[in-house]
């Protein structure tokens, strides 16, 4: 697979992995789950730190690609240096069908995609439901959801545990499911991410 993000991506876990071993460490738990090939990752989110903690918590020449909000992008210097590692953004507050092509390609070109079905940050299990997107994605993509769940509470100096979960394929009926299965698909998804943090 040729990765056009590879180098850029490659740099930046070199400049802020030591940084964040000092302030904001990782414990990475269930690292054997996490395969070689694509997967969707779906996390809790809690924090803007979630997405850099993952990235610290996987190798530095792991192919992963993150959707976020697409906000991030209008920001000076920020929007551009996202876009250069692989990051692309997705419009939260509509059905945005870039994004799902883009979530869908890259799945395809052999790239994992982490992404935080409940579209916003949360403290606790059930505060926001998820949004059935994922589920589509990984259906339409061919590849298995992955529950993810990065600590709530992050301290300074502190460990953040970062828990990677077994993957399992999506259960669905026909060529691509009900909205019904998709969304019981990332509720399970999601249910199983915060019971890896037991939550």
């Amino acid at each position: 697979m040729t990765n056009p993000f590879a180098k850029a991506y490659r740099i930046t876990h070199n400049i802020l992995y030591p940084i964040f071993s000092i302030f904001h460490p990782v414990e990475v738990i269930g690292a054997e789950n996490v395969p070689e090939g694509p997967v969707l990752m779906c996390g809790n989110h809690s924090s803007a730190w979630d997405p850099i903690q993952v990235i610290m918590a996987l190798p530095k020449t792991y192919p992963l690609r993150i959707m976020a909000k697409k906000q991030l992008f209008r920001i000076p210097l920020i929007g551009p240096f996202l876009t250069a590692i692989g990051v692309f953004p997705v419009d939260r507050g509509n059905s945005d069908i870039n994004a799902v092509k883009t979530s869908i390609k890259s799945l395809n070109d052999g790239f994992t995609l982490l992404l935080f079905p409940e579209g916003t940050r949360v403290k606790e299990k059930g505060q926001v439901e998820a949004k059935s997107g994922a589920a589509v994605i990984a259906v339409r993509s061919g590849v298995p959801m992955m529950p993810v769940f990065i600590d709530t509470k992050k301290r300074l100096f502190r460990k953040t545990r970062v828990i990677f979960g077994k993957p399992f394929a999506p259960v669905y009926t026909g060529r691509k499911g009900t909205a019904e299965e998709m969304q019981a698909n990332v509720d399970e998804v999601m249910r199983q991410s915060y019971a890896l943090g037991g939550m």
